[in-house]
Formats: C-alpha cells, structure tokens, sequence
C-alpha cells in the first residue's frame, strides 16, 4: 500500500470526519481518479513530436497512454477531424496514490520559484486541477533527451461534493497551496 494512501486511512479521514461533521465514513471525499494530459499542438506538422510525447508521459505515470484525436476541423490551425494532437492517462486505485505522492513530494518541490499551488484552481464540484509549465520537473525524465519542453494538466478529481471538501481532502493528503 502506498504511503498517501495509508496516510489518508489513518489521519485524513478522521481528521475530516471532525472537521465537516460527517456521520459516516462514507461521506468523507476520497480520490476518484487523476487524469493527466499533454496537448501536443506541432503534432499537425511533426508526427513524431507526439511519439516523444507519448514516451515522456508512460514514464512519468507509469501506464500507456491514450491518443486524443481532433473532434473538428480548424483551418487557421491547419487541423483536420481526426488528427492526432495530444495523449492523455487517466490513473485509479494504487497507481493514482503513488502518482499524487510523487507530484507533492518530488515534482512540485523542483519547480523554479515555488510558492505552493492556487487555491482558486477548483471547478465548483471538487475537481482540481493544476497545470505544469514543463515535464523536466518529474525526477524520471533524464534531460538530455528531451527534445521540446512540453507542459501538461492534471486533474484530480474526488468525490467532493463542495470546493471547500475538496480543498479540505488535498490539504489533509500534503498538497502544498499558497498562503
């Protein structure tokens, strides 16, 4: 069992309990799922930019990705239905704990002048989601081969019906916001 989500069972969730008075323990929010995607733009010119892509992403997550298609065609982008342009992973169960826990404690730690993650980064219904200006801050992609910076989203989302619960169950979880 990883150590985020053991750290969530024995001090997260009573510590939630506590705070928003849930009667039960199945009340308390709790992870559902992390989705992670990178938007590859150059991949209309350069199909080979979404192969690299592809590769940084099973590296840092751990599983294959999945390729995001266009859904409409866009001229002034030179994009045609059904062309390749971004992958996505989507990450459950014990891989999303030790993907979190990595992105809190090693990730989020090397980022150049980091003051903590915004608080105002929530949708209304307790998914966060955070963006990454550049992959090189996840400690598995070595340097020198790394051809373009490319940055990505993560979305968490939770079972948080509030972005007050939400912000209580990544708060509890080590997830370092601004002051």
């Amino acid at each position: 069992m990883s150590r985020l989500r053991e750290h969530f069972q024995n001090n997260a969730i009573p510590e939630l309990m506590k705070e928003f008075d849930y009667s039960s323990v199945m009340q308390v929010p709790r992870l559902e799922k992390i989705v992670v995607n990178i938007g590859v733009g150059d991949a209309t010119q350069n199909p080979k930019a979404l192969d690299d892509a592809v590769n940084e992403l099973t590296l840092i997550s751990g599983q294959k990705p999945v390729i995001n298609k266009a859904k409409k065609s866009i001229s002034n982008f030179k994009l045609r239905e059904g062309m390749a342009i971004g992958c996505k992973v989507t990450l459950r169960g014990e891989r999303m704990y030790h993907f979190l826990d990595k992105v809190i404690a090693i990730a989020l730690p090397r980022v150049r002048d980091f003051r903590g993650v915004s608080k105002e980064a929530f949708d209304g219904r307790g998914n966060y989601t955070l963006g990454i200006k550049e992959q090189l801050i996840f400690p598995e992609i070595i340097f020198d081969n790394v051809k373009r910076v490319r940055g990505m989203d993560i979305v968490i989302v939770t079972t948080a019906p509030t972005d007050e619960e939400g912000r209580a169950l990544l708060a509890s979880l080590g997830m370092p916001f601004r002051r």
